[in-house]
């Protein structure tokens, strides 16, 4: 969420910004400003009634005090008329208040001056690429046919038990996940990160804290009777471990990694792009977040950015490094690159992570602060990244290495997986 102080005192900077991510936000910000000027008239109003108050009651005391009863009554009549003042004014108050934060949210971040401008993937900019195309053989084919014919992954089966997006890894499959999740893990913990196995559902505050809801709310799994979502991310439950916390300055960087099972409805999605493992309602992810000071976010975007390029130098993937544009950015994000790896069977690219930078937006919807050197309460800038997404990790791997032989398994993983083909 913006800083209404920011909004007040950037106007036309903000609509400037927010017109990058194709967002029209004049008139949103100026009811923004007007509410806020209603609650700061409101408010004084109250305060000065408050005062007032406070003043009558010592002159009552004083009254009683040199046997002025008459007087007394009096100033008693006056602050019952203050009293009742006051009651109008705090509902008024409360019903301003509920809806400037209703509005306050419906801004998103402000990209950040190096967001290029567009409306779609197509806009985004290459920025980065790595890696030898892998050469195929002549019947090579898609992941979803080498994991039938493997073996390894059963997509019909998962259909049967849950429905389509939900399927069910065995074998060298199942192996080759775990072995994943535990290589990316022990990457993160070597770099630094503290590893966390967090819930898989989460309250609406902790939704609402990393920006999910309201914007992505339809696109999360809800358990309405416990009123608690399914993530879609680790980011959720990691990052809200510092909702309503102030932190010390000396903590910084504070660098969390955690695997989870990820849950997204992926409403409208459908053709070539969702076949096999290209897009899931159910699917593994390693997450690494960063709480940092904000003199330094940027040059700890830059540090995991580099972080998930080792982690597909390592699998021996070919890769390119992109940066959003604002119009295919996220709602919460200020910075956003994605790295794609290449598919060769399926001739295309696919999105394997998002490292972000928020800037100070979650932190603020959180009231997650720190205290400087001079004791000044400050927010924090939170930072989150896939390290890594597994399903199109998984398709890539599988397409790009089959052989006559079988599917050779990157050298990064054979002491995790405990076999180096898969045949």
């Amino acid at each position: 969420m913006l800083q209404l102080q920011k909004i007040r005192e950037n106007r036309d900077q903000i609509i400037e910004r927010l017109a990058v991510k194709n967002f029209k936000a004049t008139g949103l910000v100026d009811e923004i400003i007007e509410l806020d000027n209603t609650r700061r008239n409101s408010q004084k109003e109250l305060d000065d009634i408050l005062a007032l108050s406070n003043q009558l009651a010592k002159e009552i005391g004083n009254h009683y005090a040199k046997g002025e009863p008459g007087k007394a009554e009096l100033a008693k009549q006056e602050s019952l008329k203050l009293k009742a003042a006051a009651k109008a004014i705090e509902p008024l108050l409360m019903d301003t208040v509920e809806l400037l934060n209703a509005k306050l949210i419906e801004l998103p971040n402000l990209p950040h001056t190096s967001v290029p401008k567009g409306k779609t993937p197509e806009d985004n900019e290459i920025i980065y690429e790595e890696g030898v195309m892998p050469r195929l053989p002549e019947n090579a084919v898609p992941h979803w046919d080498l994991a039938s014919t493997y073996k390894i992954v059963d997509f019909e089966l998962g259909n049967k038990v849950t429905g389509a997006g939900f399927p069910f890894y065995r074998g060298k499959g199942a192996r080759l996940q775990r072995a994943l999740i535990n290589f990316f893990l022990d990457e993160a913990i070597e770099a630094g990160y503290i590893e966390y196995q967090p819930p898989l559902l989460v309250n609406a505050a902790s939704g609402y804290g990393t920006g999910q809801l309201p914007d992505k709310e339809g696109q999360m799994y809800f358990a309405p009777e416990d009123n608690l979502y399914l993530i879609p991310t680790a980011e959720v439950p990691l990052t809200n471990i510092y909702r309503d916390v102030i932190v010390k300055e000396i903590d910084f960087p504070i660098k969390n990694v955690a695997y989870s099972n990820c849950f997204r409805r992926e409403a409208g999605s459908y053709g070539k792009d969702v076949r096999g493992l290209n897009r899931l309602h159910q699917f593994d992810k390693v997450e690494i977040v960063q709480i940092q000071h904000p003199d330094k976010s940027y040059q700890t975007l830059e540090e995991m950015k580099e972080h998930v390029a080792g982690l597909l130098r390592k699998l021996e993937l070919p890769f390119r490094i992109l940066r959003l544009c604002g119009g295919d950015m996220s709602f919460t994000s200020a910075l956003t690159y994605d790295f794609e790896v290449f598919s060769a069977a399926q001739n295309r690219w696919l999105e394997v992570s998002s490292v972000s930078n928020f800037e100070d937006f979650q932190a603020n919807r959180m009231k997650l602060r720190f205290k400087d050197k001079e004791g000044k309460t400050r927010l924090a800038h939170t930072l989150n990244g896939s390290a890594l997404a597994l399903p199109r990790v998984v398709a890539a791997l599988l397409e790009n290495n089959q052989s006559a032989k079988g599917i050779k398994i990157p050298d990064a993983l054979t002491s995790y997986t405990g076999f180096k083909f898969i045949d």
